[in-house]
């Protein structure tokens, strides 16, 4: 790592005033109720047994990061080894003045397995993976400007870990690194201590619920609890509250506070507010979004502020892209994940599955700030368990503290709109976890359950409509012209039927390439059936583009679904002529990920596929008979909220030559679609042909193209 790269700010989700990580730190000032002293930057590590650390830490790791980012490098990282059983971190810091009554320390995310030291007494110890470890270290902290000695044990593996608890199984990946991947701050403070705030957005009464679980101590006296709220980049007062409530009343406080002229957050606008929560001995801050959203049972639509809105975007397997050879320490630059973000949004993206895996919680603030909501989902991956060789098996009861903590993690991100409780699983463990907790977010999200079934009528249901599978798992290969027969109502798994509830296809096409053009492990077969075996990284990397907009097209077109993502946005990428899971399977469309461009035709054709007012030119035929007439249609949809209209072209290029055959007015109402007929002539002359229908949005051209061969 260079000095010159931005990592992550201080994670903002319980903060009031910060005091740059070093090791030597200021004091408390009096009038600072809180202080959040970030413990982030270059730690010691060393590796050695479970039970006993190391007899020398002579490596540097960075905090946040992975240890593979250590310095010497480790041997046999992400495996298991006998060269270690656990990894153990170590830094020093200082406390000035005395320690306050509350002394807290919070390490935002670490794996596999995790145990605390503070000056060698034993403060904290949990098997979360993906969830903040809390660690009361009031006792053991010295203040006074004493050199205080933090010590972190992770497992050196994913195999130090028990076969009951979520531990990110993968059936793709190989290397399980550990360490601890997200920020680590300590909380000093008085008390009352608020320990965690929820904010309940009301937007039809322009207000907030906010409830606040508090520690008051031994206070015995009615405690004044203020609120006050501010746009997240200004200091202008928009509501504010004070209330007196004795102790019995404060464990879990409420209040109302009125926004009298709010502005709502969405994608397309997404304005934060900021609340800040005072008790006069502690004070914290959380940003929040006036935002709403849920599924219509009925007209199985996302909801997003009372208004339907259709779901467009993609997947991140943080997890996955770990073990990506060129990640380094990109994942906590707050610049590259930023640009990461916007440059998703450039494709027409509002949205995104966080699939399998949880990254760092400033990916959420990031998502918060630029507008994406995001399908959050729990890393739990199992398809039929041991029958598919899947070593791990989670039960609920190990599910449940996990789910617990991450909903209290992100319940006041606007981001997260979808609970996902895992990804193509058939157990019914996660239902059963998933109907203990949802009563937690006061905000009511949806959840999705995977291949499971879907536990209320409210919830949503995922689809991965894999046509070109078909070839890989040994049957006839699958053709573009069969989308002339293929229903828009994507299969579902009979678990997923027993309650009807709104679709969302989050993963399709089975046409992975390499960042190198190559095919993966499950894509060789394909591209040697549709290309022959001598295809050029050319010849792949066009018909991938094409054909993943035309099946974007198809999916979106017949508005039988809530949303339509795509797989994936950010993942690995391995060569695929070596078996799994060294192998790769799937992968995404960058060629120079630090500078994060896209390839060229992925970003030209599939952008036009996921524009807001979109096409599909409903026409698949591989040949057509020279000179002979033709009906086809083009649906027109409408995701706006304003009415399109103009005209709709239908043309026909062959080389670097086009004409126009035919154009008509379309007008589309707002969420709405038209469909128009268009009659044409093949050509005369047999040759290669291509079939566009066009439109102009913005001043922006969106097209749809179908290859096709005119013959004698």
């Amino acid at each position: 790592m260079t000095a010159t790269k931005t990592r992550f700010a201080l994670p903002l989700a319980v903060i009031f005033s910060a005091i740059a990580a070093s090791t030597a730190l200021a004091g408390l000032r009096p009038e600072a109720p809180r202080q959040v002293i970030a413990l982030d930057g270059l730690w010691q590590v060393g590796q050695g047994k479970l039970e006993t650390p190391p007899s020398s830490f002579d490596h540097t790791v960075p905090v946040p990061g992975l240890i593979d980012l250590a310095k010497p490098a480790f041997e046999e990282v992400g495996k298991k080894s006998d060269l270690r059983q656990a990894f153990w971190y170590r830094r020093t810091f200082k406390v000035e003045g005395d320690v306050p009554d509350v002394a807290l320390l919070k390490i935002h995310k670490a794996k596999y397995g995790v145990k605390v030291w503070v000056n060698g007494r034993v403060v904290g110890e949990s098997l979360a993976c993906f969830t903040p470890v809390y660690c009361d270290v009031k006792a053991a902290l010295k203040g006074g400007g004493q050199e205080n000695e933090l010590i972190v044990r992770v497992g050196a593996d994913r195999d130090s870990m028990p076969q009951d608890m979520p531990t990110g199984w993968d059936f793709e990946k190989y290397l399980y690194i550990p360490g601890i991947y997200d920020s680590v701050e300590l909380i000093l403070s008085g008390k009352p201590f608020i320990k965690n705030i929820q904010v309940v957005p009301d937007i039809d009464a322009r207000k907030i619920r906010v409830v606040a679980e508090i520690d008051c101590g031994d206070n015995t006296a009615e405690v004044a609890l203020s609120g006050r709220v501010t746009p997240a980049k200004a200091d202008t007062v928009v509501g504010q509250t004070r209330v007196t409530l004795s102790p019995a009343n404060l464990q879990k406080a409420e209040l109302a506070i009125a926004i009298p002229d709010c502005r709502l957050w969405s994608p397309e606008d997404p304005f934060l507010y900021e609340l800040t929560l005072s008790t006069g001995q502690d004070a914290a801050r959380v940003r929040f979004g006036m935002r709403s959203f849920r599924f219509d049972p009925e007209t199985k639509r996302a909801i997003l502020n009372g208004k339907p809105y259709f779901l467009r975007g993609s997947n991140v397997t943080f997890l996955r892209f770990c073990e990506d050879k060129p990640r380094d320490d990109l994942p906590w630059r707050a610049d590259w994940v930023r640009t990461l973000h916007q440059r998703f949004k450039s494709m027409h993206w509002n949205s995104l599955r966080y699939c399998i895996g949880f990254p760092p919680e400033a990916w959420y603030d990031i998502a918060d700030e630029e507008g994406i909501l995001i399908q959050d989902e729990f890393p739990i991956w199992l398809l039929s368990g041991q029958k598919s060789d899947c070593p791990e098996w989670p039960v609920a009861e190990k599910i449940v503290p996990q789910y617990t903590d991450w909903i209290r993690e992100r319940w006041n991100h606007p981001c997260v709109v979808i609970w996902d409780a895992q990804n193509e699983s058939n157990t019914p463990e996660t239902g059963k976890a998933l109907q203990q907790v949802r009563h937690l977010d006061l905000s009511n999200r949806p959840w999705e359950n995977g291949w499971a079934e879907p536990q209320a009528a409210t919830d949503c249901v995922e689809s991965h409509p894999y046509l070109f599978i078909r070839q890989w798992s040994g049957r006839a290969p699958f053709r573009m012209s069969e989308l002339a027969k293929t229903s828009g109502v994507p299969r579902l798994n009979q678990a997923q039927q027993k309650i009807p509830v709104p679709i969302v296809i989050n993963e399709y096409a089975w046409l992975w390439l390499t960042r190198d053009g190559n095919p993966t492990c499950l894509t060789d077969k394909i591209y040697e059936s549709l290309l022959g075996p001598n295809s050029t990284v050319d010849q792949r990397r066009h018909l991938y583009a094409r054909y993943l907009a035309a099946l974007t097209e198809f999916w979106r077109a017949h508005r039988e679904c809530a949303g339509v993502l795509h797989f994936c946005g950010l993942g690995y990428s391995r060569p695929g002529d070596i078996p799994r899971p060294e192998g790769g399977a799937t992968s995404d469309h960058w060629l120079d990920l630090e500078h994060l461009k896209f390839e060229p035709e992925f970003e030209q054709y599939v952008r036009d596929a996921f524009n807001p007012v979109g096409l599909m030119l409903d026409f698949w035929a591989e040949d057509l008979p020279a000179g002979s007439t033709h009906e086809t249609k083009v649906y027109v949809i409408n995701d706006t909220y304003q009415e399109w209209q103009g005209d709709v072209r239908l043309l026909l290029q062959h080389g670097n030559n086009s004409q126009l055959l035919i154009s008509q007015p379309a007008k589309v109402a707002p969420l709405g679609q038209s469909i128009l007929t268009f009659k044409f002539t093949a050509p005369a002359a047999p040759g290669d042909y291509t079939l566009i229908a066009e439109l102009r949005v913005n001043g922006d051209e969106v097209r749809s193209l179908r290859d096709f061969k005119a013959t004698q």
